[in-house]
């Protein structure tokens, strides 16, 4: 598992962690924040050497200092070590996620509960610990990746619809919470992004989804990423919001 020093960044740049950045939408949310100055602390869970690739042309290209920290968020332990050289925090990105297509009577209690980890539990976790750096200084940005499944749910993908669905809900109550305390907490709804997560779908499917989508398109990550960089920049009375980024699909 990688290490950082957070010492390192300059206190007068802000701060975002990202999750899940190695690829896709959290990728793309890592550009544009980079590009707006941000320095940044980047996860993924297994793909290391293009998370360090990432970080170093970030740094490169935008002046700003990019870390990389590859570790399961799903454990709690792995999220206390992230965050334990972390003394303050800007923008926390909630991205990491997986998806499981089948029949949920096929699906497995180990699949299930490796599903919640990674796309609830790690969300539960990171908030904990980023919420007191955040409510301190009484300032702070919470953006969490959310799907139109969460609100509409998918055939076939019962166990994902559910923990996108427990995550608008955790949004719109964390930002209750933590409204007094001018933190906002919103999440974007994505609809159908053209990533790899979506690779597993025969391109007769795809253009299925299509035909379904008013844009007439899939969306893009680099849309996505500049939706997050807009919330992070909003007047902190947006908050609890789910906001919706599908081409009229819903």
């Amino acid at each position: 598992m990688s290490a950082f020093d957070p010492s390192e960044m300059p206190a007068r740049r802000n701060k975002a962690l990202i999750t899940g950045a190695s690829r896709g939408i959290g990728r793309a949310i890592a550009e544009r924040f980079a590009a707006a100055g941000y320095d940044l602390i980047l996860t993924c869970l297994n793909n290391e050497k293009t998370l360090q690739q990432l970080c170093a042309s970030l740094a490169d290209r935008h002046g700003i200092l990019a870390q990389p920290f590859c570790g399961d968020l799903g454990e709690y332990e792995t999220v206390q070590r992230l965050f334990a050289p972390i003394k303050s925090l800007d923008v926390l990105v909630n991205n990491a996620g997986i998806s499981h297509i089948g029949l949920l009577s096929d699906m497995t209690p180990k699949q299930w509960r490796r599903l919640m980890a990674t796309n609830l539990d790690a969300c539960f976790y990171t908030c904990k610990l980023a919420v007191p750096l955040m409510v301190q200084r009484r300032s702070g940005r919470i953006i969490n990746i959310s799907s139109v499944w969460g609100s509409a749910g998918a055939s076939m993908e019962a166990a994902y619809s559910a923990s996108k669905g427990a995550l608008n809900s955790l949004t719109r109550a964390l930002a209750k919470e933590l409204a007094p305390s001018g933190v906002p907490v919103n999440a974007i709804a994505c609809g159908v992004i053209d990533t790899d997560m979506n690779r597993c779908f025969s391109e007769e499917e795809i253009q299925a989804l299509i035909q379904e989508i008013p844009a007439d398109r899939l969306g893009r990550p680099d849309e996505v990423g500049e939706l997050a960089l807009s919330l992070a920049n909003s007047p902190t009375y947006l908050t609890g919001q789910i906001i919706t980024l599908d081409g009229g699909f819903l």
